[in-house]
């Protein structure tokens, strides 16, 4: 009985302190990235890094105010990021509503075929889409073709996640709604969305990061017009010089909407993530 007691002394603490550690190790490198966008170029280039170097706001300024900002990108990745998210939310939540509540013959099957359309390397799709933008429909460089990639290419985790959180919502509320003569439309809206919005939260800002993140697709079929945010720091990276500098800069402004997204959802991520996990 002792030994055991001991046993769980230890747990107690080696693992908060192993969790504290791995967390840390995940954040070095982004306080180094937040910390190098602070310093001048030629302290940025250093090594070792010069830690104690004067800090300056001067490379955000550059990125806003240079001959190329990074204005129209950032404005491209919310356009695309945010619409694409809604358009995923309207098609994903009644397919999962079928599938979840409505006696749907082989569901099993449709939901094996949702993840099998994930299977597929995303360069392997690349000459195709490359294709048909360019010769076929003529909309190269365009942020339209963007959203209805990033829709497709989003749809079937949302499909996924959001049928495991319908799936826990009570049949009997949603029975007797139907029962005192409401719509289908109605009975999502006004019943079952209140009841998964923590799934609902978690499901758009896994899509609406995953939207926001994706480089390959929007590095191809576009060129200026078009260009998000993930490709024009790409642009910071040359063959004679990588400005280090504003390259963390730029990284820094791409990751605070994901970081401020995920801690204003937090409560919600937290709930939507568990909320089919125990039965």
């Amino acid at each position: 009985m002792t030994h055991t007691w001991n046993r769980r002394r230890v747990a107690k603490i080696v693992i908060p302190l192993a969790a504290w550690l791995i967390g840390i190790i995940f954040v070095i490198p982004i306080l180094y990235m937040v910390l190098t966008s602070l310093h001048a170029p030629q302290d940025a280039q250093t090594y070792p890094p010069s830690w104690g170097a004067p800090l300056t706001l001067d490379n955000y300024a550059g990125l806003f105010s240079s001959a190329n900002p990074i204005t129209p990108a950032l404005i491209n990745s919310v356009i695309t990021s945010v619409i694409s998210t809604l358009l995923v939310l309207v098609l994903a939540i009644p397919a999962a509503y079928a599938l979840a509540i409505k006696p749907v013959r082989r569901w099993s099957d449709a939901m094996f075929f949702f993840l099998s359309t994930k299977m597929l390397p995303m360069v392997a799709g690349i000459l195709p889409l490359y294709l048909f933008t360019t010769k076929v429909i003529n909309m190269p460089d365009n942020v339209i073709i963007l959203i209805l990639i990033y829709t497709a290419m989003n749809l079937p985790i949302a499909v996924w996640m959001m049928r495991s959180f319908l799936v826990e919502v009570p049949t009997a509320i949603i029975e007797a709604a139907s029962i005192d003569g409401a719509s289908t439309f109605r009975i999502l809206t006004r019943i079952v969305a209140p009841i998964a919005m923590p799934g609902v939260a978690a499901t758009s800002l896994i899509c609406f990061i995953f939207a926001w993140n994706e480089q390959l697709y929007a590095k191809v079929l576009t060129s200026v017009a078009a260009q998000t945010g993930p490709v024009y720091v790409n642009t910071l990276i040359q063959t004679e010089h990588a400005y280090l500098a504003e390259l963390a800069a730029g990284a820094t402004l791409i990751s605070l909407p994901v970081l401020i997204a995920g801690f204003a959802a937090q409560d919600k991520l937290v709930q939507g993530l568990s909320l089919g996990a125990v039965k």
